[in-house]
């Protein structure tokens, strides 16, 4: 049974540590999502290797039970948003891996316009920085909830705020309605017909 203090391994190694082919493609991922080691990569895929065994064997099951722990699987995945509310087990099947890491925590971030690039998102989650409700997540790692994707927020009275988020972009949308009807205006101004005090200046002016 082993020692129950020890903590067990939570994901599975490569058979084949040399294969090219999967080694280039872990190098694009880890660029791509600004993991810290290909042990980030690894974990996502024995979540999701969990989802697609749990999906085979249910598949080939028609009891009630089974039915039962085919709903919950497709709910739990379509909380996590990565089925539709209908899906079945083939849309189960059919998930890859960048499924799996849209919905970290370090991509959602980056999403929702909280930080420049994606790499600095991870910084301001590790950092304490990022909240989801009155709770701190940590872990650039953690998969978001449908439910939880608009609770993301910095800390309160953050000077992050100001400068990232969905609060910024509306400013920026504000300022450019302003700036547009004052555009609209000065062109309204310039259209105006000139009145005959302005008429009669031109005339003298002849």
């Amino acid at each position: 049974m082993g020692d129950p203090k020890q903590i067990r391994r939570k994901y599975y190694t490569p058979k084949h540590p040399w294969q090219e082919e999967r080694i280039e493609r872990e190098k694009i991922i880890l660029e791509n999502y600004s993991l810290k080691n290909k042990k980030e990569i690894w974990k996502m895929q024995s979540v999701l290797k969990k989802f697609t065994e749990q999906a085979k064997r249910l598949s080939n099951l028609d009891s009630e039970q089974a039915k039962k722990e085919k709903e919950q699987l497709i709910n739990k995945l379509f909380r996590l948003g990565l089925v539709k509310k209908n899906a079945g087990v083939d849309d189960v099947l059919s998930l890859t891996l960048e499924n799996i890491l849209d919905r970290r925590l370090q991509t959602m971030v980056y999403k929702l316009n909280m930080a420049n690039t994606i790499k600095q998102a991870r910084q301001f989650i590790v950092h304490g920085h990022v909240f989801i409700n009155d709770n701190k997540i940590n872990v650039p790692s953690y998969l978001v909830n449908i439910d939880e994707e608009n609770k993301i927020k910095f800390k309160e009275n953050s000077n992050l705020t100001g400068k990232f988020g969905k609060a910024e972009e509306e400013k920026k949308k504000e300022t450019k309605k302003e700036s547009k009807k004052e555009e609209k205006k000065e062109e309204k101004k310039e259209e105006k017909p000139k009145t005959r005090k302005a008429r009669k200046k031109d005339d003298k002016g002849k």
